[in-house]
């Protein structure tokens, strides 16, 4: 355990503590979509450092100084987090009978990501999505879904968030303070993309609702949007 309070890891920092052999979070038993989505919230930002330090009404405190110092300290400290750390946080999950098989199976990220944020640590949905005009949707991360595009080879991410609302007709009620997104992904056996590029800068001005912007043609405000 590492009590104290680490800052996320950024530029040449991140590169010498998080790079090499045995760093990362350590997998076992089917852990690979909790560490996965714990190292990318945590280890080089701290947009969700909320979830770690403040009393939220509904919050287990128990669950939150397990995630704050069993894991993401340890991940910042020295880059490394043994199977163990996440296991205890697994078995936390199960013993309150939020979900039996959390310590064996494979779930999806999303699925622990709404369980930790909203039933263990009590916090506000992130996004606000509306789909063809219909009412609000709140959730707390965006999975991209879409069909096979033959002309995406190898995508980055804004090519795939941009063409996965289009085709939903979603957009954005309002800026996301994080905006959680989890890539496409189809199990063991077929994979969509067998790469794709992160984005290190998401533009999400055509992703907004009701939000100005340019004609393509005269350079004014727009009035209509042609998908």
């Amino acid at each position: 355990q590492v009590p104290d309070s680490f800052p996320p890891l950024r530029n040449e920092a991140a590169v010498r503590v998080l790079r090499g052999r045995m760093k990362g979070i350590q997998g076992h038993c089917n852990s690979c979509y909790m560490d996965a989505a714990l190292f990318s919230l945590f280890s080089c930002t701290s947009v969700l450092d909320s979830m770690l330090f403040k009393p939220f009404p509904l919050c287990d405190r128990n669950v939150q100084s397990i995630l704050r110092d069993e894991i993401v300290n340890p991940l910042r400290k020295t880059g490394f987090v043994r199977a163990r750390s996440v296991m205890h946080l697994r078995e936390q999950l199960t013993d309150q009978g939020r979900c039996s098989s959390f310590t064996n199976a494979e779930k999806d990220p999303e699925e622990f990501l709404n369980l930790i944020m909203h039933q263990i640590l009590g916090i506000e949905p992130l996004l606000k999505l509306q789909s063809g005009g219909q009412r609000e949707q709140d959730c707390y991360c965006y999975q991209i879904f879409m069909d096979k595009q033959e002309d995406l080879v190898v995508p980055d991410v804004q090519q795939l968030v941009e063409r996965s609302f289009l085709s939903s007709e979603l957009k954005l009620v309002e800026i996301p303070s994080c905006f959680i997104i989890q890539m496409p992904r189809f199990g063991k056996e077929y994979k969509m993309f067998s790469k794709i590029i992160p984005s290190l800068e998401l533009d999400i001005t055509d992703l907004l609702l009701d939000s100005p912007r340019e004609c393509c043609v005269c350079g004014d405000v727009a009035t209509l949007e042609c998908s």
